[in-house]
């Protein structure tokens, strides 16, 4: 791709408003993130009815200090690419009327790119490898095994039937009362924990193929909780710590057996990570052992550009682009848009199953 090509990515679809300007060379010139994290912290997860209002209040701020940033003028931009799907349908409506009215107003091409697809194509963008390659998608909002062949060509190997990770963690964490989000309190809450104090199950790991589940794991720490509780009148911190460790260690276990299976099943070059989840330390070094072991190389893009971002929904944009797609004025927002669309639908998704 010419490296004289700019493209502005916008993303809207959970709870991060976020804009950013990246080259066809794949330089990212800017990457602004605005985290609604204190807007929810009240309430113990995403509320969509918030996520949507402040995303109509921050777009074209976070538009206006990408294109600041970057030092690029509207007049020098490409094309405009926006998340169009899967998501909180508020957000993503906000974030493709928008869109709409910079292309319709600057005379720019626009783009509707899928938001799993901006995660699944990021190595592209920070690596450059090429296809194809195994992607785990692993986060709050979605957890898939995918095969990517090409920017519009996804096979989906297995994902979760219920809860991704990102949620249990989340839930663990509320029921633990540690605070949101959940991944990282856990994390910490783990480091000094003893993760084989208590045998938590391995959902589906008695099961062929690389579907997970995440539902009964938390059910079985609530039990846990509710059983330490009765018996000793509260929880101690180390109960705490172990509990965290236990859990971390389980997901972890699931993870790595689950990446073994799908690289068996579609042998590729690179096993990728992307999502908030990667950047947990025990699981990442679990997925590393995996590529050694089946002897392909691991890549997780940097933190900032695992979890939600604009530069990688700019660049799945870019790579749509060079393959002639455009959209016009009718572009409409979806709640649910899977990559595969050949693949029977999952059987659930949690409470955050649109992105899934």
């Amino acid at each position: 791709m010419d490296d004289t090509q700019i493209f502005l990515g916008i993303e809207s679809s959970c709870d991060d408003t976020a804009a950013a300007m990246v080259t066809g060379g794949r330089r990212i010139l800017s990457s602004i993130v605005s985290s609604q994290t204190a807007l929810h912290a009240d309430f113990g997860g995403v509320v969509p009815e918030i996520a949507a209002r402040a995303h109509a209040e921050r777009l074209d701020l976070v538009v206006e200090q990408a294109l600041s940033r970057a030092g690029v003028a509207l007049r020098d931009v490409t094309a405009v690419a926006v998340t169009a799907g899967p998501g909180l349908i508020g957000g993503v409506m906000a974030g493709v009327m928008c869109a709409k009215g910079i292309a319709a107003g600057a005379g720019l091409p626009l783009i509707g790119v899928n938001h799993l697809a901006g995660h699944a194509l990021t190595p592209r963008l920070t690596d450059g490898i090429g296809f194809p390659y195994l992607m785990l998608l692993v986060s709050g909002g979605h957890c898939q095994f995918l095969r990517v062949d090409g920017p519009q060509d996804f096979i989906r190997l297995g994902g979760t039937i219920d809860d991704a990770p990102g949620e249990a963690f989340d839930k663990l964490a509320k029921l633990l009362a540690l605070p949101q989000p959940g991944g990282p309190s856990v994390e910490a809450e783990a480091a000094t924990g003893d993760p084989d104090r208590f045998p938590l199950p391995r959902p589906l790991l008695d099961r062929p193929g690389c579907d997970l589940s995440f539902s009964g794991l938390k059910t079985a720490a609530l039990r846990l909780r509710d059983q330490l509780i009765a018996d000793q009148g509260g929880l101690r911190q180390t109960d705490r710590a172990d509990l965290c460790a236990a859990f971390q260690g389980a997901v972890a276990e699931v993870l790595a057996e689950k990446s073994r299976r799908a690289l068996a099943a579609s042998p590729v070059p690179v096993l990728a990570v992307a999502g908030g989840v990667a950047a947990n330390r025990t699981i990442r070094a679990a997925l590393e052992q995996v590529a050694r072991d089946a002897g392909v190389r691991f890549l997780a893009p940097p933190l900032a550009l695992c979890t939600d971002n604009g530069a990688m929904i700019a660049w799945a944009g870019a790579e749509l682009f060079t393959l002639g797609h455009r959209d016009g004025m009718d572009l409409a927002a979806r709640p649910r848009w899977p990559l595969d669309r050949d693949a029977a639908p999952m059987l659930g998704g949690g409470k955050k199953g649109a992105k899934a």
